[in-house]
Protein backbone atom coordinates (compact mmCIF):
# COMPACT_ATOMS: atom_id res chain seq x y z
CA UNK A 1 0.00 0.00 0.00
CA UNK A 2 1.21 3.33 -0.78
CA UNK A 3 0.89 6.37 2.54
CA UNK A 4 -0.10 9.77 1.95
CA UNK A 5 0.74 11.95 5.24
CA UNK A 6 -2.35 14.78 5.84
CA UNK A 7 -2.30 17.37 8.80
CA UNK A 8 -3.70 14.55 11.09
CA UNK A 9 -2.77 11.10 9.47
CA UNK A 10 -0.15 9.02 7.56
CA UNK A 11 -3.30 7.29 4.99
CA UNK A 12 -2.56 4.02 4.07
CA UNK A 13 -4.07 3.68 0.36
CA UNK A 14 -4.47 1.57 -3.14
CA UNK A 15 -4.18 3.75 -6.17
CA UNK A 16 -4.93 1.61 -9.41
CA UNK A 17 -6.41 2.04 -12.44
CA UNK A 18 -5.62 4.58 -15.66
CA UNK A 19 -8.48 7.40 -14.78
CA UNK A 20 -9.07 8.04 -18.19
CA UNK A 21 -12.61 7.77 -17.56
CA UNK A 22 -12.63 9.03 -14.36
CA UNK A 23 -11.90 8.80 -10.88
CA UNK A 24 -13.72 6.28 -8.08
CA UNK A 25 -12.90 6.43 -4.20
CA UNK A 26 -13.51 3.36 -2.55
CA UNK A 27 -14.88 3.50 1.14
CA UNK A 28 -14.74 0.39 3.19
CA UNK A 29 -17.00 -0.31 6.51
CA UNK A 30 -17.13 -2.02 9.53
CA UNK A 31 -15.96 -4.39 10.66
CA UNK A 32 -13.78 -4.96 7.68
CA UNK A 33 -10.81 -3.00 5.98
CA UNK A 34 -9.71 -1.82 2.34
CA UNK A 35 -9.10 -5.45 1.06
CA UNK A 36 -13.48 -5.46 0.86
CA UNK A 37 -12.95 -4.15 -2.65
CA UNK A 38 -10.19 -6.14 -3.63
CA UNK A 39 -12.95 -8.15 -6.41
CA UNK A 40 -14.36 -4.91 -7.79
CA UNK A 41 -11.65 -3.00 -8.26
CA UNK A 42 -10.18 -4.71 -10.96
CA UNK A 43 -13.23 -4.53 -13.44
CA UNK A 44 -13.74 -0.36 -12.46
CA UNK A 45 -9.62 -0.51 -13.78
CA UNK A 46 -10.44 -2.36 -16.65
CA UNK A 47 -13.39 0.03 -17.71
CA UNK A 48 -10.55 3.53 -17.77
CA UNK A 49 -11.53 4.30 -13.97
CA UNK A 50 -8.93 5.27 -11.49
CA UNK A 51 -9.54 3.95 -7.85
CA UNK A 52 -8.41 5.44 -4.67
CA UNK A 53 -9.24 3.07 -1.57
CA UNK A 54 -8.22 4.67 1.89
CA UNK A 55 -7.70 2.49 4.77
CA UNK A 56 -9.57 4.39 7.44
CA UNK A 57 -8.42 6.31 10.19
CA UNK A 58 -7.98 3.52 13.17
CA UNK A 59 -7.99 0.29 10.69
CA UNK A 60 -4.76 -1.12 9.36
CA UNK A 61 -1.89 1.08 8.46
CA UNK A 62 -3.68 4.07 8.89
CA UNK A 63 -2.04 5.69 11.61
CA UNK A 64 -2.30 9.15 13.37
CA UNK A 65 0.59 11.21 13.66
CA UNK A 66 0.53 12.26 17.09
CA UNK A 67 -0.59 11.23 20.62
CA UNK A 68 -2.38 13.86 20.95
CA UNK A 69 -4.87 14.37 18.12
CA UNK A 70 -8.21 13.16 18.97
CA UNK A 71 -9.56 9.08 17.95
CA UNK A 72 -12.97 9.97 16.75
CA UNK A 73 -14.53 8.86 14.04
CA UNK A 74 -17.74 10.03 13.18
CA UNK A 75 -18.97 10.32 9.73
CA UNK A 76 -18.01 13.69 9.51
CA UNK A 77 -14.33 13.72 9.82
CA UNK A 78 -13.82 10.62 8.14
CA UNK A 79 -15.21 12.25 4.96
CA UNK A 80 -12.39 14.97 5.72
CA UNK A 81 -9.91 12.60 5.77
CA UNK A 82 -10.82 11.69 2.19
CA UNK A 83 -10.82 15.53 1.24
CA UNK A 84 -7.60 15.40 2.77
CA UNK A 85 -6.10 12.02 0.78
CA UNK A 86 -7.97 13.65 -2.29
CA UNK A 87 -6.86 17.05 -1.81
CA UNK A 88 -2.79 15.76 -1.57
CA UNK A 89 -3.31 13.60 -4.63
CA UNK A 90 -4.41 16.52 -6.47
CA UNK A 91 -7.44 15.26 -7.40
CA UNK A 92 -10.29 17.58 -7.57
CA UNK A 93 -13.55 15.92 -8.93
CA UNK A 94 -14.40 12.08 -8.17
CA UNK A 95 -17.46 9.49 -7.66
CA UNK A 96 -17.44 7.45 -4.53
CA UNK A 97 -18.72 4.64 -3.42
CA UNK A 98 -18.82 3.25 -0.09
CA UNK A 99 -20.32 0.01 2.39
CA UNK A 100 -21.35 0.40 5.75
CA UNK A 101 -19.14 3.46 7.41
CA UNK A 102 -18.54 4.35 3.87
CA UNK A 103 -21.58 4.15 2.56
CA UNK A 104 -22.64 7.60 4.90
CA UNK A 105 -19.20 8.88 4.41
CA UNK A 106 -20.31 8.84 0.29
CA UNK A 107 -23.39 10.72 1.42
CA UNK A 108 -21.23 13.16 3.88
CA UNK A 109 -18.81 14.05 1.06
CA UNK A 110 -21.86 14.49 -1.44
CA UNK A 111 -23.24 17.03 1.02
CA UNK A 112 -20.32 18.90 2.18
CA UNK A 113 -18.53 19.37 -1.40
CA UNK A 114 -21.53 19.14 -4.17
CA UNK A 115 -18.96 20.57 -6.31
CA UNK A 116 -16.34 17.93 -6.20
CA UNK A 117 -18.48 14.76 -6.12
CA UNK A 118 -19.97 13.66 -9.15
CA UNK A 119 -21.90 10.46 -8.06
CA UNK A 120 -22.67 8.15 -5.43
CA UNK A 121 -23.28 4.38 -4.20
CA UNK A 122 -24.05 3.54 -1.06
CA UNK A 123 -23.98 -0.03 0.02
CA UNK A 124 -25.87 -1.45 3.00
CA UNK A 125 -26.10 1.47 5.18
CA UNK A 126 -29.23 3.97 4.52
CA UNK A 127 -28.19 7.61 4.46
CA UNK A 128 -28.41 9.37 7.23
CA UNK A 129 -30.15 13.04 5.57
CA UNK A 130 -32.58 14.60 7.84
CA UNK A 131 -31.38 13.21 10.86
CA UNK A 132 -31.26 9.92 12.34
CA UNK A 133 -34.82 8.73 14.37
CA UNK A 134 -34.53 6.52 16.81
CA UNK A 135 -35.03 2.92 15.18
CA UNK A 136 -38.12 0.91 15.74
CA UNK A 137 -37.95 -2.07 18.74
CA UNK A 138 -37.12 -4.80 16.01
CA UNK A 139 -34.46 -2.76 14.00
CA UNK A 140 -33.02 -1.75 17.75
CA UNK A 141 -32.24 -5.29 18.24
CA UNK A 142 -30.29 -5.97 15.16
CA UNK A 143 -28.37 -2.60 16.09
CA UNK A 144 -27.59 -4.39 19.89
CA UNK A 145 -23.79 -3.47 19.09
CA UNK A 146 -24.67 0.17 18.93
CA UNK A 147 -25.98 0.26 22.28
CA UNK A 148 -23.77 -2.46 23.67
CA UNK A 149 -20.91 0.14 23.09
CA UNK A 150 -22.30 2.87 24.69
CA UNK A 151 -22.07 1.35 28.13
CA UNK A 152 -18.48 1.14 30.10
CA UNK A 153 -18.54 -2.63 30.65
CA UNK A 154 -19.54 -3.21 26.36
CA UNK A 155 -16.87 -0.95 25.79
CA UNK A 156 -14.61 -2.73 27.76
CA UNK A 157 -15.61 -6.06 26.61
CA UNK A 158 -14.46 -4.88 22.88
CA UNK A 159 -11.53 -3.70 24.05
CA UNK A 160 -11.19 -7.19 25.58
CA UNK A 161 -12.16 -9.17 22.60
CA UNK A 162 -12.30 -7.33 19.77
CA UNK A 163 -11.73 -10.14 17.27
CA UNK A 164 -14.76 -11.86 18.67
CA UNK A 165 -16.83 -8.71 18.51
CA UNK A 166 -15.87 -8.27 14.94
CA UNK A 167 -16.06 -11.77 14.25
CA UNK A 168 -19.73 -12.82 15.18
CA UNK A 169 -21.42 -9.66 13.03
CA UNK A 170 -19.86 -11.57 10.28
CA UNK A 171 -21.26 -14.45 11.22
CA UNK A 172 -24.55 -12.78 11.90
CA UNK A 173 -25.39 -10.22 9.20
CA UNK A 174 -24.90 -12.92 6.13
CA UNK A 175 -25.70 -16.23 5.37
CA UNK A 176 -23.48 -19.05 6.97
CA UNK A 177 -20.73 -19.66 4.74
CA UNK A 178 -20.36 -16.60 2.94
CA UNK A 179 -16.71 -16.30 4.11
CA UNK A 180 -14.05 -18.60 5.00
CA UNK A 181 -11.53 -18.15 7.68
CA UNK A 182 -8.65 -17.28 6.63
CA UNK A 183 -10.42 -14.48 4.95
CA UNK A 184 -11.57 -13.52 8.53
CA UNK A 185 -7.98 -13.44 9.77
CA UNK A 186 -6.53 -11.12 7.28
CA UNK A 187 -9.46 -8.83 7.13
CA UNK A 188 -8.85 -9.38 11.52
CA UNK A 189 -5.12 -8.28 10.99
CA UNK A 190 -6.30 -4.48 10.60
CA UNK A 191 -8.64 -4.30 13.81
CA UNK A 192 -5.04 -5.26 15.46
CA UNK A 193 -4.66 -1.39 14.94
CA UNK A 194 -3.83 0.53 18.30
CA UNK A 195 -6.54 3.65 17.67
CA UNK A 196 -9.30 0.45 16.62
CA UNK A 197 -11.48 0.36 19.93
CA UNK A 198 -11.31 4.13 20.82
CA UNK A 199 -11.99 5.08 16.98
CA UNK A 200 -15.24 2.37 16.53
CA UNK A 201 -16.55 3.47 20.10
CA UNK A 202 -17.03 7.22 19.05
CA UNK A 203 -18.07 6.33 15.85
CA UNK A 204 -21.18 4.67 17.34
CA UNK A 205 -21.61 6.87 20.77
CA UNK A 206 -21.61 10.10 18.24
CA UNK A 207 -24.39 8.72 16.50
CA UNK A 208 -26.66 8.43 19.35
CA UNK A 209 -25.27 11.75 21.09
CA UNK A 210 -23.83 9.99 23.37
CA UNK A 211 -20.77 11.66 22.40
CA UNK A 212 -20.07 14.56 20.40
CA UNK A 213 -19.13 14.38 16.91
CA UNK A 214 -15.09 15.72 16.39
CA UNK A 215 -15.71 19.84 16.45
CA UNK A 216 -13.50 20.39 13.20
CA UNK A 217 -16.51 17.80 11.58
CA UNK A 218 -19.61 19.68 13.75
CA UNK A 219 -20.95 21.61 10.72
CA UNK A 220 -20.77 19.24 8.36
CA UNK A 221 -22.33 16.93 10.58
CA UNK A 222 -25.57 19.32 10.90
CA UNK A 223 -25.65 20.15 6.99
CA UNK A 224 -25.97 16.53 7.02
CA UNK A 225 -29.18 16.40 9.38
CA UNK A 226 -30.83 19.66 7.79
CA UNK A 227 -30.25 17.99 4.01
CA UNK A 228 -33.42 16.26 3.27
CA UNK A 229 -32.66 15.26 -0.36
CA UNK A 230 -29.48 14.64 -2.86
CA UNK A 231 -30.12 15.11 -6.22
CA UNK A 232 -26.65 13.78 -8.17
CA UNK A 233 -27.19 10.22 -10.08
CA UNK A 234 -26.91 7.50 -7.27
CA UNK A 235 -27.65 4.05 -6.75
CA UNK A 236 -28.39 2.25 -3.42
CA UNK A 237 -27.25 -1.70 -3.25
CA UNK A 238 -28.95 -3.88 -0.58
CA UNK A 239 -28.69 -7.15 0.13
CA UNK A 240 -31.85 -8.83 0.30
CA UNK A 241 -31.27 -11.17 3.93
CA UNK A 242 -28.75 -8.47 5.15
CA UNK A 243 -28.84 -9.76 8.91
CA UNK A 244 -28.78 -5.44 10.18
CA UNK A 245 -29.91 -3.71 7.95
CA UNK A 246 -32.46 -5.56 6.21
CA UNK A 247 -34.33 -4.58 3.10
CA UNK A 248 -36.81 -3.10 5.31
CA UNK A 249 -34.62 -0.50 7.31
CA UNK A 250 -34.26 0.48 3.60
CA UNK A 251 -37.57 1.30 2.69
CA UNK A 252 -37.29 4.95 2.57
CA UNK A 253 -34.20 5.58 0.67
CA UNK A 254 -35.64 6.46 -2.27
CA UNK A 255 -37.12 9.25 -0.98
CA UNK A 256 -33.56 10.91 -0.33
CA UNK A 257 -32.60 11.34 -3.67
CA UNK A 258 -34.45 13.25 -6.50
CA UNK A 259 -31.98 13.06 -9.19
CA UNK A 260 -30.77 10.05 -11.47
CA UNK A 261 -31.35 6.92 -8.63
CA UNK A 262 -31.36 2.84 -9.01
CA UNK A 263 -32.33 1.13 -5.63
CA UNK A 264 -31.04 -2.72 -6.21
CA UNK A 265 -31.68 -5.86 -4.06
CA UNK A 266 -29.27 -8.53 -4.65
CA UNK A 267 -31.32 -12.23 -3.85
CA UNK A 268 -29.40 -14.61 -1.43
CA UNK A 269 -27.19 -11.76 -0.38
CA UNK A 270 -26.40 -10.30 3.09
CA UNK A 271 -24.43 -7.19 4.31
CA UNK A 272 -21.09 -7.49 2.65
CA UNK A 273 -22.48 -7.70 -1.25
CA UNK A 274 -19.03 -6.45 -2.58
CA UNK A 275 -17.45 -9.58 -0.90
CA UNK A 276 -20.55 -11.77 -1.54
CA UNK A 277 -21.51 -10.51 -4.85
CA UNK A 278 -18.71 -8.71 -6.46
CA UNK A 279 -19.54 -9.36 -9.90
CA UNK A 280 -22.86 -8.42 -9.21
CA UNK A 281 -21.47 -5.05 -7.66
CA UNK A 282 -19.09 -3.88 -10.05
CA UNK A 283 -21.20 -4.70 -12.74
CA UNK A 284 -23.69 -2.02 -11.18
CA UNK A 285 -20.92 0.12 -10.35
CA UNK A 286 -19.58 0.45 -14.05
CA UNK A 287 -23.50 1.45 -15.49
CA UNK A 288 -23.35 4.20 -12.49
CA UNK A 289 -19.64 5.65 -13.40
CA UNK A 290 -18.58 4.94 -16.15
CA UNK A 291 -22.03 4.16 -18.64
CA UNK A 292 -25.21 6.05 -17.99
CA UNK A 293 -26.92 6.69 -14.94
CA UNK A 294 -30.23 4.39 -14.08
Amino acid sequence: MLTMKTDELAIAYEDSGSGARGTVVLLHGWPDDASTWAAVAPALNRAGLRTIVPTLRGFGDTRFLTAAAPRTGNSGILAMDVIALMDGLGIDRFAVAGHDWGSNMAEALAVGWPDRVERIAMLSTPPRLGGMPTPPFWHAQLEWYHWFMATPRGAQAVRDDRRGFARIHWENWAPPGWFDEATFDRVARSFDNPDWVDVTLHSYRSRWDVAAPDPRSASLETKVKSTKTLSLPAIYIQGAVDGVNPPAAAASVPQKFTGPFEFVQLPGVGHFPQREAPDAVADRLLTLFAGTPP
